[in-house]
Protein backbone atom coordinates (compact mmCIF):
# COMPACT_ATOMS: atom_id res chain seq x y z
CA UNK A 1 0.00 0.00 0.00
CA UNK A 2 1.14 3.65 -1.12
CA UNK A 3 -0.06 6.69 1.20
CA UNK A 4 0.09 9.84 -1.06
CA UNK A 5 -1.00 13.19 0.15
CA UNK A 6 -1.40 16.83 -1.44
CA UNK A 7 0.07 18.88 1.18
CA UNK A 8 -0.02 22.32 -0.75
CA UNK A 9 -1.98 22.49 -4.40
CA UNK A 10 -1.25 26.43 -4.88
CA UNK A 11 1.10 28.16 -7.05
CA UNK A 12 3.10 30.93 -7.27
CA UNK A 13 1.44 32.62 -3.96
CA UNK A 14 0.63 30.83 -0.88
CA UNK A 15 -3.26 31.97 -0.14
CA UNK A 16 -5.35 31.89 3.29
CA UNK A 17 -6.47 28.18 2.88
CA UNK A 18 -3.94 27.51 0.14
CA UNK A 19 -0.25 26.46 0.22
CA UNK A 20 2.23 26.02 -2.04
CA UNK A 21 2.84 22.91 -3.68
CA UNK A 22 4.11 19.58 -1.85
CA UNK A 23 3.13 16.14 -2.03
CA UNK A 24 4.08 13.33 0.14
CA UNK A 25 4.39 9.84 -0.14
CA UNK A 26 4.44 7.12 2.44
CA UNK A 27 5.44 3.46 2.15
CA UNK A 28 7.28 0.67 4.03
CA UNK A 29 7.98 2.90 6.79
CA UNK A 30 9.86 5.54 4.91
CA UNK A 31 8.34 8.81 3.12
CA UNK A 32 9.24 10.87 0.32
CA UNK A 33 8.41 14.67 -0.50
CA UNK A 34 8.27 16.27 -3.75
CA UNK A 35 8.23 19.60 -3.55
CA UNK A 36 8.68 22.01 -0.62
CA UNK A 37 6.38 25.03 -1.31
CA UNK A 38 5.83 27.66 1.74
CA UNK A 39 3.32 25.80 4.22
CA UNK A 40 4.53 22.44 3.82
CA UNK A 41 5.72 21.95 7.49
CA UNK A 42 2.12 23.47 8.71
CA UNK A 43 0.32 21.12 5.97
CA UNK A 44 2.16 18.04 7.68
CA UNK A 45 1.14 19.02 11.00
CA UNK A 46 -2.30 19.26 9.81
CA UNK A 47 -2.79 16.27 8.21
CA UNK A 48 -0.99 14.60 11.24
CA UNK A 49 2.12 12.76 9.23
CA UNK A 50 5.56 13.12 10.74
CA UNK A 51 8.24 14.60 8.53
CA UNK A 52 10.92 12.73 11.13
CA UNK A 53 10.68 9.68 8.31
CA UNK A 54 11.48 11.31 5.08
CA UNK A 55 14.38 10.01 3.39
CA UNK A 56 13.90 11.35 0.09
CA UNK A 57 13.31 14.95 -1.23
CA UNK A 58 12.57 15.29 -5.29
CA UNK A 59 12.37 18.56 -6.52
CA UNK A 60 10.64 19.49 -10.05
CA UNK A 61 12.47 22.61 -10.51
CA UNK A 62 14.12 25.60 -8.54
CA UNK A 63 11.23 28.63 -8.41
CA UNK A 64 10.85 29.80 -5.13
CA UNK A 65 7.18 28.48 -5.01
CA UNK A 66 8.87 25.06 -5.10
CA UNK A 67 11.63 24.88 -2.90
CA UNK A 68 11.30 28.15 0.11
CA UNK A 69 9.86 25.88 2.22
CA UNK A 70 13.26 23.67 2.64
CA UNK A 71 15.59 25.46 5.00
CA UNK A 72 12.52 25.24 7.71
CA UNK A 73 11.30 22.05 6.80
CA UNK A 74 15.20 20.64 7.18
CA UNK A 75 15.22 22.74 11.05
CA UNK A 76 12.24 20.74 11.73
CA UNK A 77 13.49 17.56 11.33
CA UNK A 78 16.66 17.99 12.66
CA UNK A 79 14.67 18.98 15.93
CA UNK A 80 12.81 15.80 15.87
CA UNK A 81 15.94 13.75 16.72
CA UNK A 82 16.39 12.79 13.23
CA UNK A 83 20.32 11.22 12.31
CA UNK A 84 19.86 9.32 9.46
CA UNK A 85 20.47 11.33 5.44
CA UNK A 86 18.20 12.56 3.38
CA UNK A 87 18.62 12.43 -0.04
CA UNK A 88 17.49 15.52 -2.43
CA UNK A 89 17.38 14.75 -6.27
CA UNK A 90 16.71 17.76 -8.36
CA UNK A 91 17.81 19.32 -11.72
CA UNK A 92 20.97 21.02 -12.00
CA UNK A 93 21.91 23.87 -9.52
CA UNK A 94 19.81 21.64 -6.54
CA UNK A 95 23.02 21.06 -4.58
CA UNK A 96 23.78 25.27 -4.70
CA UNK A 97 19.67 25.82 -3.06
CA UNK A 98 20.83 23.01 -0.61
CA UNK A 99 24.55 24.84 0.70
CA UNK A 100 22.56 27.89 0.55
CA UNK A 101 20.03 26.71 3.06
CA UNK A 102 22.93 24.98 5.06
CA UNK A 103 23.38 28.87 6.21
CA UNK A 104 19.81 28.64 7.89
CA UNK A 105 20.32 25.48 8.86
CA UNK A 106 23.93 25.03 9.44
CA UNK A 107 24.41 22.17 12.19
CA UNK A 108 22.07 19.27 11.39
CA UNK A 109 22.08 16.20 12.57
CA UNK A 110 21.86 13.94 9.73
CA UNK A 111 23.61 14.43 6.47
CA UNK A 112 22.38 15.83 3.46
CA UNK A 113 23.42 13.73 -0.11
CA UNK A 114 22.35 15.65 -3.67
CA UNK A 115 22.26 14.12 -6.68
CA UNK A 116 21.35 16.75 -9.84
CA UNK A 117 19.88 15.12 -13.33
CA UNK A 118 22.08 15.22 -16.05
CA UNK A 119 20.15 13.28 -18.71
CA UNK A 120 16.25 14.00 -20.12
CA UNK A 121 15.31 11.04 -18.00
CA UNK A 122 16.87 8.91 -14.97
CA UNK A 123 15.95 5.97 -13.13
CA UNK A 124 16.98 5.35 -9.46
CA UNK A 125 16.02 3.85 -6.17
CA UNK A 126 14.94 5.24 -3.59
CA UNK A 127 12.98 5.09 0.02
CA UNK A 128 11.94 1.45 -1.46
CA UNK A 129 10.41 2.85 -4.41
CA UNK A 130 11.69 2.85 -8.50
CA UNK A 131 11.38 6.38 -9.35
CA UNK A 132 11.88 7.64 -13.11
CA UNK A 133 12.55 11.89 -13.30
CA UNK A 134 11.55 12.60 -16.91
CA UNK A 135 12.38 16.06 -17.93
CA UNK A 136 9.02 18.53 -19.14
CA UNK A 137 8.53 21.72 -21.01
CA UNK A 138 8.91 24.79 -18.38
CA UNK A 139 10.43 27.98 -18.43
CA UNK A 140 13.60 26.54 -16.90
CA UNK A 141 14.60 23.23 -16.34
CA UNK A 142 11.99 21.06 -14.73
CA UNK A 143 11.39 17.51 -13.86
CA UNK A 144 8.31 15.36 -13.46
CA UNK A 145 8.25 11.78 -11.79
CA UNK A 146 6.82 8.37 -12.15
CA UNK A 147 7.05 6.96 -8.72
CA UNK A 148 6.46 3.44 -8.22
CA UNK A 149 5.83 0.07 -6.19
CA UNK A 150 7.71 -2.88 -8.02
CA UNK A 151 5.83 -6.34 -7.32
CA UNK A 152 6.96 -9.80 -8.35
CA UNK A 153 5.31 -12.78 -8.67
CA UNK A 154 3.73 -15.09 -5.68
CA UNK A 155 6.27 -18.05 -4.39
CA UNK A 156 5.10 -20.82 -6.35
CA UNK A 157 5.82 -23.77 -4.32
CA UNK A 158 5.56 -26.69 -7.05
CA UNK A 159 7.67 -24.48 -9.25
CA UNK A 160 10.33 -24.50 -7.54
CA UNK A 161 10.18 -28.09 -6.50
CA UNK A 162 9.86 -28.93 -10.17
CA UNK A 163 12.83 -26.80 -10.89
CA UNK A 164 14.61 -28.90 -8.11
CA UNK A 165 15.24 -26.06 -5.33
CA UNK A 166 16.63 -27.17 -2.03
CA UNK A 167 13.97 -25.67 0.70
CA UNK A 168 16.55 -23.81 2.05
CA UNK A 169 16.73 -21.60 -0.76
CA UNK A 170 13.58 -20.96 -0.90
CA UNK A 171 13.52 -17.71 1.38
CA UNK A 172 16.42 -15.74 -0.53
CA UNK A 173 15.08 -16.49 -3.64
CA UNK A 174 11.30 -15.26 -2.76
CA UNK A 175 13.02 -12.31 -1.33
CA UNK A 176 14.95 -11.41 -5.09
CA UNK A 177 18.30 -12.98 -4.19
CA UNK A 178 20.50 -14.35 -6.94
CA UNK A 179 22.60 -17.61 -5.10
CA UNK A 180 25.12 -19.64 -6.85
CA UNK A 181 24.80 -23.32 -5.55
CA UNK A 182 26.37 -26.79 -6.80
CA UNK A 183 27.37 -25.15 -9.83
CA UNK A 184 23.88 -23.54 -10.80
CA UNK A 185 23.31 -20.21 -10.52
CA UNK A 186 19.49 -19.68 -9.17
CA UNK A 187 17.25 -16.83 -9.68
CA UNK A 188 14.16 -15.88 -8.32
CA UNK A 189 12.14 -16.40 -11.60
CA UNK A 190 12.69 -20.06 -10.46
CA UNK A 191 10.47 -20.31 -7.50
CA UNK A 192 7.86 -17.28 -8.52
CA UNK A 193 4.91 -17.33 -10.90
CA UNK A 194 4.69 -14.22 -13.24
CA UNK A 195 4.59 -10.29 -11.92
CA UNK A 196 1.66 -9.06 -10.52
CA UNK A 197 0.93 -5.53 -11.07
CA UNK A 198 2.45 -2.79 -8.52
CA UNK A 199 1.37 0.91 -8.07
CA UNK A 200 2.30 3.99 -9.82
CA UNK A 201 1.59 7.32 -9.35
CA UNK A 202 2.74 10.04 -11.40
CA UNK A 203 3.54 13.91 -10.57
CA UNK A 204 3.86 16.13 -13.11
CA UNK A 205 3.82 20.26 -12.37
CA UNK A 206 5.25 23.31 -14.39
CA UNK A 207 4.73 22.35 -17.58
CA UNK A 208 3.05 22.89 -21.36
CA UNK A 209 1.94 18.95 -22.32
CA UNK A 210 4.44 17.05 -23.63
CA UNK A 211 4.32 12.86 -24.82
CA UNK A 212 6.13 11.54 -22.19
CA UNK A 213 3.52 12.52 -19.42
CA UNK A 214 0.46 10.38 -20.94
CA UNK A 215 3.61 7.66 -21.37
CA UNK A 216 4.47 7.48 -18.04
CA UNK A 217 0.55 7.94 -16.81
CA UNK A 218 -0.87 5.08 -19.00
CA UNK A 219 -3.03 2.89 -16.50
CA UNK A 220 -1.15 4.77 -13.35
CA UNK A 221 -2.74 4.54 -10.12
CA UNK A 222 -2.78 8.08 -10.10
CA UNK A 223 -1.89 11.05 -12.21
CA UNK A 224 -1.27 14.23 -10.50
CA UNK A 225 -1.00 16.95 -12.34
CA UNK A 226 -0.82 20.39 -13.32
CA UNK A 227 -4.21 22.74 -13.47
CA UNK A 228 -3.04 26.09 -13.40
CA UNK A 229 -5.43 27.62 -14.66
CA UNK A 230 -9.20 26.84 -15.47
CA UNK A 231 -10.30 27.55 -18.99
CA UNK A 232 -8.73 27.98 -22.61
CA UNK A 233 -9.49 31.68 -22.20
CA UNK A 234 -6.08 31.33 -20.33
CA UNK A 235 -4.30 29.25 -23.47
CA UNK A 236 -2.34 32.80 -24.39
CA UNK A 237 -0.95 32.75 -20.90
CA UNK A 238 -0.17 29.07 -20.36
CA UNK A 239 1.94 29.09 -23.98
CA UNK A 240 3.96 32.42 -22.98
CA UNK A 241 4.96 30.87 -19.20
CA UNK A 242 4.90 27.45 -20.20
CA UNK A 243 2.17 25.87 -18.02
CA UNK A 244 -1.17 24.04 -18.53
CA UNK A 245 -4.98 24.88 -18.67
CA UNK A 246 -7.08 22.15 -16.57
CA UNK A 247 -8.34 21.08 -20.50
CA UNK A 248 -4.99 20.53 -21.57
CA UNK A 249 -4.36 18.55 -18.27
CA UNK A 250 -7.36 16.52 -18.68
CA UNK A 251 -6.58 15.73 -22.60
CA UNK A 252 -3.61 14.56 -21.44
CA UNK A 253 -5.84 11.82 -19.23
CA UNK A 254 -7.96 11.33 -21.83
CA UNK A 255 -5.59 9.66 -23.84
CA UNK A 256 -3.27 7.90 -20.74
CA UNK A 257 -6.67 6.74 -19.21
CA UNK A 258 -4.82 6.56 -15.36
CA UNK A 259 -7.22 5.01 -12.43
CA UNK A 260 -7.69 8.97 -10.76
CA UNK A 261 -6.19 12.08 -11.75
CA UNK A 262 -5.84 14.85 -9.13
CA UNK A 263 -5.23 18.81 -9.79
CA UNK A 264 -2.64 21.03 -8.15
CA UNK A 265 -0.61 23.98 -8.78
CA UNK A 266 -3.92 26.40 -8.69
CA UNK A 267 -2.83 29.73 -9.89
CA UNK A 268 -3.53 32.39 -7.07
CA UNK A 269 -6.90 33.76 -9.80
CA UNK A 270 -8.32 30.16 -9.63
CA UNK A 271 -10.16 30.58 -6.07
CA UNK A 272 -12.78 27.76 -7.04
CA UNK A 273 -11.62 25.16 -9.17
CA UNK A 274 -14.75 22.82 -8.65
CA UNK A 275 -16.56 25.75 -10.84
CA UNK A 276 -14.74 24.17 -13.66
CA UNK A 277 -15.22 20.58 -12.94
CA UNK A 278 -18.53 19.56 -14.90
CA UNK A 279 -16.95 20.29 -17.72
CA UNK A 280 -13.26 18.60 -17.33
CA UNK A 281 -15.71 15.39 -16.32
CA UNK A 282 -17.03 15.41 -19.93
CA UNK A 283 -13.18 15.18 -20.96
CA UNK A 284 -12.08 12.61 -18.34
CA UNK A 285 -14.74 11.69 -15.98
CA UNK A 286 -12.07 10.57 -13.08
CA UNK A 287 -11.22 14.19 -12.34
CA UNK A 288 -10.88 15.62 -9.28
CA UNK A 289 -9.66 19.23 -7.97
CA UNK A 290 -8.72 17.98 -4.75
CA UNK A 291 -7.91 20.98 -1.66
CA UNK A 292 -5.11 20.61 0.31
CA UNK A 293 -4.39 17.62 2.55
CA UNK A 294 -6.23 15.41 0.50
CA UNK A 295 -4.87 12.26 1.26
CA UNK A 296 -5.57 8.38 -0.37
CA UNK A 297 -4.39 4.87 0.37
CA UNK A 298 -3.82 2.85 -2.66
CA UNK A 299 -3.68 -1.21 -2.26
CA UNK A 300 -2.56 -3.62 -4.37
CA UNK A 301 -4.61 -5.70 -6.78
CA UNK A 302 -4.47 -8.93 -5.31
CA UNK A 303 -5.75 -10.39 -8.26
CA UNK A 304 -3.78 -8.85 -11.19
CA UNK A 305 -0.76 -9.84 -13.33
CA UNK A 306 1.04 -7.69 -15.38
Amino acid sequence: MLDVALLGTGGMMPLPRRWLTSCMMRYNGSSLLIDCGEGTQIALRKLGWSCKQIDTILITHLHADHIAGLPGLLLTMGNSDRTEPVTVYGPKGIDRVLQAARVFAPELPFRIRTVEFRDPEETFSASGLRITAFRVNHRVICYSYCVEVLRGGRFDVEKAKANGIPLKLWNPLQKGATVEYEGRTLTPDLVLGEKRRGIRVVYSTDTRPTPDIARFASDADLLIIEGMYGDHEKDADARQKKHMTMPEAAAIACKAQPRAMWYTHYSPSLLRPDDYMEEIRKIFPRALAPRDGVSVSIPFDDDETE
